[in-house]
């Protein structure tokens, strides 16, 4: 590692000021990502602004019209475990257990886990271009090996895929993300809008603003239907989705009324299709239905010869999660 200092705050606006001041200055908090990157030499902050000791942010409480609020420092072990995510958001639930060993679980936060950076072999390996790590050097995922790289939603820049299965649950649910800045101005911003796509500027993953803090999350009331999260992998064990999809479906007797859908391992932010799920509303409950949503969701997809897989992979898995709702 580099030599960095080092403080720890009590106040989200004084964790805010703290990194705003700071050019190169990083939050931490269970450090399961950052660390990593730090000792690959990938990550280079000069200074860590430590804000586990600010007060509140390791709360789940609930809201007066039956909305959840997550501080930004719930650990993922304790944010599966809760019973209101359980009952209400099990696809949460579900998602969080498939994402990491027990060990990590207990370390990593709510908002480190929406702030996770890529697992492309090149932007782990510093002796390869990377735009991602350093812009403008190109991408060596394009032509390279690329199994686990996104196929829709890429650029020529970059086909690197977000890494978080609890974003793609939260995308699902329609969460919005709070944030306060340097100067205390606080702002929500809906997960639609929180990752972006990599188009000509893929080193930048988020919306935030410089020196921006997650204070929380906030998922509104959960909405009618069957929830799940089916992750397609290369091991039984923990790894990062090839695929996955959370599915949030009301099923009648034969037909779909309505359904939300989101997939993990296909681009590079947690992946949501209007259109699939404006095909699937009222729609018989058959391979055919399956097939035009799947359609929708793929518009578009292109693979880079390695990862070609995914794309008939990800039509399978759609259809396996809405024949799995339907059942019943």
């Amino acid at each position: 590692m580099k030599a960095f200092s080092y403080e720890r705050v009590e106040t989200a606006e004084a964790a805010a000021r703290a990194v705003a001041a700071r050019p190169g200055g990083k939050f931490i908090a269970g450090g399961t990502n950052l660390l990593d990157l730090m000792k690959l030499q990938i990550e280079t902050p000069v200074h860590l602004v430590d804000v586990n000791r600010v007060a509140g942010l390791d709360r789940i409480d609930d809201g007066d019209d039956g909305s959840l609020r997550i501080g930004a420092l719930v650990r993922n072990s304790d944010l599966a475990a809760d019973m209101r995510v359980r009952q209400r958001y099990p696809v949460l639930s579900r998602a969080l257990l498939s994402g990491a060993s027990g060990q990590l679980r207990n370390r990593a936060t709510t908002a480190g886990n929406l702030l996770q950076r890529t697992r492309c072999y090149y932007f782990y390996d510093p002796s390869k271009p990377c735009n991602k790590r350093q812009p403008g050097t190109g991408c060596s995922a394009i032509g390279g090996f690329n199994r686990n790289h996104a196929v829709l939603g890429a650029s020529d820049q970059c086909i690197a895929t977000h890494p978080s299965d609890m974003a793609v649950a939260m995308r699902v649910l329609d969460a919005r993300i709070e944030a306060v800045s340097a100067h205390g101005a606080r702002r929500v911003i809906p997960i639609a809008d929180f990752h972006r796509l990599p188009g000509d500027a893929p080193h930048l993953d988020t919306s935030l603003q410089a020196g921006e803090f997650i204070t929380g999350v906030t998922l509104p009331p959960p909405p009618a239907g069957r929830q799940i999260y089916r992750k397609v992998r290369d091991r039984a064990s923990y790894a990062f989705a090839m695929v996955s999809v959370a599915a949030i479906v009301d099923a009648g007797k034969g037909s779909v009324r309505q359904a939300r859908l989101a997939f993990g391992g296909l681009a590079h932010k947690p992946w949501r299709v209007g259109a699939a799920e404006t095909l699937l509303a009222d729609a018989p409950a058959e391979r055919a239905s399956f097939d035009a949503a799947a359609d929708a969701v793929l518009q578009g997809a292109s693979g880079q010869g390695h990862n070609d897989f995914k794309i008939p992979l990800t039509r399978r898995v759609l259809a396996g999660v809405l024949e799995q709702a339907c059942a019943g």
